[in-house]
């Protein structure tokens, strides 16, 4: 801790601390919205929380500063609760085992939490400072960001307002972000009837780890492996050539985070299981020399397990595995007027088979709605072929950039007076709350942009600390030089 408190600027630092010492994994935030809560009655600023979770600070301009256009800042207090497999952490109750490695935070085997953490840590840094210079500002900390933007879809006209928002929610120093692709989430289910094991089989649990995995927005482009479709690799040849039947199919547990892990139950006859122990290893090197320059830890193991008394019916698992094998996973295509950003993509996310349910989870991103929903027809028809029955949910729209932005003017100017170096100016391929927070606050002046963050949505998680000073600097610098109305 004393090493995490003694990293510059220390008021930013205190205040991440203490977020990672407070459970908020999505979807659990009560003891977060309480502590945000009595942290804004503590420092003396106007709060509440509106019927959607966010909660909302309010602090009125310095001295001076009253001319000045109203300012925005958002960030998101939920985070992806993703752990090694190994490790025995509870992130409803639980705090985050943080440690400070050379110029990187990290923590021990869980995410971080540093997206959306260090946005919020910024905000509660300057709602506590009294020696700022700013105009009139309002905080808007949303709910559930990571698992479906709720709480700025819950947001009502009205509660925040505002001329200029500020999105802390980026995740490398030095780039200002002006729009982002939007998503849709589809969930293909299906429920059948069990048949019972052949007593005479064996069982075999093949599990799949040790892959990076990753944010399904950021580094879906990376080429990192999808722990699914590679078991759909390796089930659809035991099926083929070692009878293989399926008992149970557990993969991935986040919509927007690429599966790291894997794990099937399968029955085979007794005379097959050497053949398929070694398939395994055959698919482990196999992957290993296919993933040679991107995933250095991949781990493919069975072992024999007692025999389960039902199974997966021949035809739903020859359909199901056919369905995921099939499926649409990765890029669909670059952006053709910035080809060095990813347009279109979609996440096999969750594969969960087994008690004669199976449910099958994608998210789908595109910064061009016609791109987005023809990617989701392809998946719907693919799972839809399988007898599965299909809901698109969730569905926001982009952000649309607007390069004659007046903030993003004035934030180029500042950042060059400031470091001596112009901000490169992007569209971020993740899911921002930009435009669904636009369309409540309409004429928003909008710009995303943070500290270098690498790995969000994966134990790897880890916060650069030197690019936490500059992001903090230049956000003081933006508000002290906030345009005036």
């Amino acid at each position: 801790m004393n090493e995490i408190l003694s990293l510059a600027p220390q008021n930013v630092w205190k205040h991440f601390y203490s977020l990672t010492q407070i459970p908020r994994p999505s979807g659990h935030l009560e003891k977060i919205q309480a502590f945000l809560l009595e942290f804004g009655k503590q420092v003396g600023v106007e709060s509440f929380q509106d019927e959607a979770g966010n909660i909302i600070y309010r602090k009125p301009a310095t001295p001076g500063m009253e001319d000045r256009k109203s300012v925005i800042l958002q960030a998101h207090m939920d985070m992806v609760p993703q752990k090694d497999k190994h490790t025995q952490h509870d992130f409803e109750k639980d705090p985050i085992p943080v440690y400070v490695d050379g110029e990187w935070v990290k923590a021990k085997g869980t995410t971080l939490g540093s997206d959306n953490g260090m946005g919020v840590a910024a905000i509660m840094a300057i709602m506590e400072d009294k020696t700022l210079k700013h105009g009139p500002l309002t905080a808007l900390i949303t709910a559930d960001e990571e698992t479906g933007m709720y709480g700025a879809f819950g947001l009502k006209q009205g509660t925040v307002e505002g001329e200029i928002l500020l999105n802390l929610d980026s995740e490398e120093e030095g780039e200002l972000y002006i729009g982002c692709a939007g998503g849709e989430d589809l969930t293909a289910t299906l429920e059948y009837k069990e048949e019972e094991t052949d007593p005479e089989d064996v069982a075999l649990k093949v599990t799949l780890k040790g892959l990076r995995g990753g944010h399904s927005g950021i580094q879906i482009g990376w080429g990192h492996a999808n722990a699914n479709k590679l078991m759909a690799r390796f089930m659809n040849q035991v099926i083929a050539y070692d009878e293989a039947c399926l008992v149970s199919w557990e993969g991935g547990n986040m919509r927007n985070a690429i599966p790291r892990e894997c794990e099937v139950v399968i029955t085979v006859p007794a005379s097959e299981v050497e053949d398929v122990l070694a398939f395994v290893g055959e698919c482990e090197q196999v992957w290993r020399d296919e993933f040679a320059t991107i995933e250095d830890n991949i781990s493919f193991t069975a072992e024999r397990v007692d025999l389960p008394k039902m199974m997966v019916p021949e035809e739903i698992r020859d359909n199901l595995v056919d369905a995921i094998y099939a499926c649409p996973n990765g890029v669909e295509r670059f952006i053709p007027t910035i080809p060095d950003t990813v347009e279109t993509s979609s996440n096999l996310a969750i594969v969960e088979i087994g008690n004669g349910k199976a449910a099958i989870k994608v998210l789908t991103r595109s910064s061009r709605e016609s791109m987005k929903d023809y990617r989701n027809t392809a998946i719907e028809s693919c799972f839809s072929m399988a007898g599965m029955h299909v809901e698109r949910s969730g569905s926001y729209s982009g952000w649309e950039p607007d390069v004659n932005s007046p903030i993003l003017h004035a934030m180029k100017e500042s950042y060059k007076a400031q470091f001596g170096e112009t901000p490169e100016v992007k569209v971020i391929h993740a899911g921002l709350e930009c435009g669904i927070i636009g369309a409540v606050v309409p004429g928003l002046d909008m710009i995303s942009f943070g500290p270098t963050l690498q790995c969000p949505h994966t134990p790897e998680e880890r916060c650069h600390v030197p690019s936490v000073k500059k992001f903090y600097d230049f956000l003081l610098a933006t508000l002290e030089n906030t345009p005036k109305k």
